[in-house]
């Protein structure tokens, strides 16, 4: 059995289908296909793992272009995790912004990132901007 192709050719991917995914597997946040699509177009970069036609991992990362980037929605659906898919998608997004501090927020995946070379740095906080996406109450902050 081969791996999947990794791409990040947004043509390629079935916005809806992937959208279907997350909800699938408990990590949708709330936009709709386009806005997921819109939120990678707008991203510094995006990478796809594909089997077949299916995405089975995703992740993006924003970038002022000098000194600092943020990895966000990065995914590997459930029945492909524990295989290098979610850390290859990791290792192409940080190949794309050499000399950068790049930062994450993660609730339990800590070890997974600490394998990829990210350390724990204290700080961080967040802020919902009014409501969720323009629609939603904010999402509840974590105990």
């Amino acid at each position: 059995m081969t791996g999947p192709e990794f791409t990040a050719d947004l043509a390629r991917v079935d916005f809806h289908a992937l959208d279907a995914a997350l909800r699938e597997d408990g990590f949708h946040n709330g936009r709709t296909p386009a806005e997921l699509r819109r939120s990678c177009e707008n991203s510094r970069a995006a990478v796809f793992a594909l089997d077949g036609e299916r995405v089975v991992a995703m992740g993006r990362l924003l970038s002022d272009g000098v000194c600092n980037a943020y990895l966000v929605d990065v995914w590997t659906a459930a029945a492909h995790r524990h295989r290098g898919i979610g850390s290859e998608v990791v290792r192409r997004l940080v190949q794309a912004v050499p000399g950068q501090h790049v930062a994450l927020f993660t609730d339990d995946a800590g070890e997974f990132y600490g394998g990829l070379g990210f350390s724990p740095q204290e700080g961080g906080m967040s802020r919902v901007v009014g409501r969720w996406l323009g629609r939603f109450d904010p999402p509840p902050r974590p105990a």
